[in-house]
């Protein structure tokens, strides 16, 4: 269950990221089937497409999303500054309680100025 829910949101992430570089009969046909979990065959019976016409729609859709971020990995450096976020915010979070040594606390303020030197590098 745990990769299949890692699928769904890899495929919504790709789609959030590059959906936009998709024809508007496949965007139409992607968003229902990742985004509003309808089945094949519904999507099918309101397009009047064949099940397996559908399956081929999201499978091309998989490939091309799939070569966009292959090219420019948009969605990896956005998980990529998420992370480095996150951490950001840890470090600040422990400086703001007050739990902290002053030697401590100068290295979360280094940690800080490194990690958001980093994500303003890859930008």
């Amino acid at each position: 269950m745990v990769l299949f829910m890692d699928k769904i949101l890899k495929q919504a992430l790709l789609y959030d990221f590059y959906g936009e570089l998709l024809t508007e009969h496949q965007k139409s046909i992607y968003e229902d089937f990742v985004l509003n979990d309808y089945s094949l065959s519904e999507i099918g019976e309101d397009r009047n497409i064949s099940r397996q016409g559908v399956y081929d729609i999201i499978k091309r859709c998989d490939r091309l999303l799939d070569g966009y971020e292959e090219k420019l990995h948009l969605v990896q450096k956005f998980l990529m500054a998420k992370d480095q976020v996150a951490q950001i915010h840890s470090y600040a979070s422990e400086i703001l309680k007050n739990n902290c040594t002053q030697e401590k606390t100068t290295e979360y303020l280094r940690q800080i100025e490194d990690i958001s030197n980093r994500i303003l590098e890859e930008m």
